[in-house]
């Protein structure tokens, strides 16, 4: 029998992301992927700061995603921000679409 097609939801984050804002961006993403079952998470990441909070935000994140069966890919990371998270060794985690370098 062959495997389902993968589900695929698409979401976005906006910075400035403070460091208070992790714990409730966390919960809002795993409601997300409870309620979607989704096994691939398109995170759009368009003008998000490279720096640690962001890194440390969308770490979390992927660790939701691992934790629901899902994959998180990133969507318009800067090239900075794919820098620091090759930097902080996040990069098999956190992969970025096309090098990030679509639209």
């Amino acid at each position: 029998m062959a495997a389902p097609p993968p589900s695929t939801i698409t979401f976005a984050i906006r910075g400035p992301i403070a460091r208070g804002d992790l714990p409730a961006l966390y919960s809002r993403v795993c409601l997300m992927l409870t309620q979607s079952r989704a096994t691939v998470a398109i995170c759009d990441v368009m003008g998000v700061a490279a720096d640690a909070v962001s890194v440390d935000a969308l770490a979390r994140l992927g660790l939701a995603a691992r934790r629901h069966r899902c994959r998180i890919e990133l969507r318009h990371a800067s090239e900075e921000l794919r820098d620091l998270i090759a930097f902080m060794g996040l990069d098999d985690i956190l992969v970025s679409q096309a090098s990030g370098r679509e639209g």
